[in-house]
């Protein structure tokens, strides 16, 4: 039976691997405290589908490279959309004069 876990992916910047984090709840044998351990498991993105944030389910397959040992089942939750800075023009012209200066030294 293939174990299956359910993670936040951490990286995606290689091609077709994703970087998924576990956490699962412990509780310690003496104190009986109870605590999250994480684990990063390297999983095939086949499509390169997931994304930094998202909710995903992996599961375990044959020795893909020397660390990746998951797969990809799906993606469970879409992480919320990130907002990319742009600059303003205002600010760009500013940061190429700078520039200019300094190659003219």
């Amino acid at each position: 039976m293939a174990k299956t876990f359910v993670g936040v992916v951490s990286s995606d910047k290689a091609d077709k691997t994703i970087v998924v984090k576990v956490a699962t709840r412990k509780t310690h044998p003496i104190y009986k405290k109870q605590y999250t351990s994480t684990n990063k498991f390297m999983a095939h993105d086949e499509q390169n589908d997931a994304h930094i944030g998202d909710k995903v389910a992996i599961s375990e397959t044959r020795p893909l490279s020397a660390r990746k040992r998951f797969t990809l089942e799906k993606v469970l939750e879409r992480a919320p959309i990130r907002h990319v800075e742009t600059i303003a023009p205002e600010v760009a012209e500013v940061v190429g004069d700078k520039q200019d200066t300094e190659e003219e030294k």
